[in-house]
């Protein structure tokens, strides 16, 4: 009996699907050469022609046309099984707030898809709270003091330890005081967090200030020298460590933090990507 090559059945499968060496090499991957080459081997061995050579393509012959209808469903068949061994791809939807998508999880995303290529993970950019029973997410990130919901589960990322930071040209020596930085540049987010140190303080909240209502965007314009921002070291660690800009002054520290919260229960993957978030950012406490 005559054994016949898989890779051989395969390409001529795929040229008769598609009328064409060349299609059916883009298909799969490999040269226009190869797959014809494969064919005539295949034509060789079965001591039969499969397809009449068209100047605008190919035409199974009725040997063709029987073969491929009798071979197709097997090799279908074959894929089906080959795929139900091989792991899943499971979608893992995290909520997390803009800035911190963008200053600190995407740059990150590269390490998570060569660790785990059979997680696909998807980022939903939002501040918005998140109903779990409604909205299509697996997980959330957000930052404030420890939430205390009713069937949901609350793990601690990272502090929030905001610190005021610009570029070294700017700033080349750490402050002592908060009165001291307030002559100074300031730039500030949708939080306000600079007027309310301000007003905390008995300071006097600076009439020229640069404003944006994203934090990536303020810790942008301290990256291009525009004055001091204050932000959670979370989303400027990437920068201090490229020495794009300096902690200058640090406030006090808060209770506040990020944490990631999902509804208490079994998830395949969820573990996974919780147990990743909070080792990479394990460097911040």
């Amino acid at each position: 009996m005559t054994r016949l090559n898989l890779n051989s059945l395969t390409m001529f499968d795929a040229a008769a699907q598609h009328g064409s060496f060349r299609r059916a090499a883009e298909v799969l991957n490999l040269t226009q050469g190869a797959v014809a080459q494969q064919v005539r081997n295949l034509e060789k061995r079965l001591q039969t022609q499969l397809f009449h050579r068209l100047p605008q393509g190919l035409s199974l012959t009725q040997d063709g046309l029987t073969f491929h209808s009798s071979i197709a469903p097997a090799l279908h068949q074959i894929d089906v099984a080959t795929r139900a061994l091989q792991p899943a791809t499971q979608s893992v939807t995290l909520s997390v707030p803009p800035s911190l998508a963008s200053k600190w999880l995407v740059p990150r995303l590269a390490r998570f898809a060569a660790q785990f290529p059979n997680i696909s993970l998807h980022i939903h950019a939002s501040e918005a709270r998140t109903d779990f029973s409604k909205d299509p997410v697996d997980l959330a990130i957000r930052q404030g003091l420890t939430p205390n919901v009713p069937q949901l589960t609350s793990e601690r990322l990272a502090p929030l330890d905001l610190v005021a930071v610009a570029t070294p040209q700017l700033f080349p020596q750490k402050s002592q005081s908060l009165a001291d930085l307030a002559t100074n540049p300031l730039i500030e987010d949708g939080h306000n967090r600079w007027k309310s140190l301000c007003k905390n303080n008995n300071l006097p909240y600076p009439t020229t200030i640069l404003s944006f209502n994203q934090t990536a965007l303020a810790i942008d314009a301290a990256i291009n020298g525009q004055g001091i921002t204050l932000a959670p070291r979370l989303l400027v660690q990437d920068a201090l460590t490229q020495n794009h800009l300096q902690v200058i002054w640090q406030p006090m520290p808060t209770d506040e933090a990020y944490h990631i919260l999902h509804p208490t229960g079994r998830h395949p993957y969820r573990k996974t990507v919780v147990a990743w978030l909070r080792q990479e950012a394990i460097i911040l406490g």
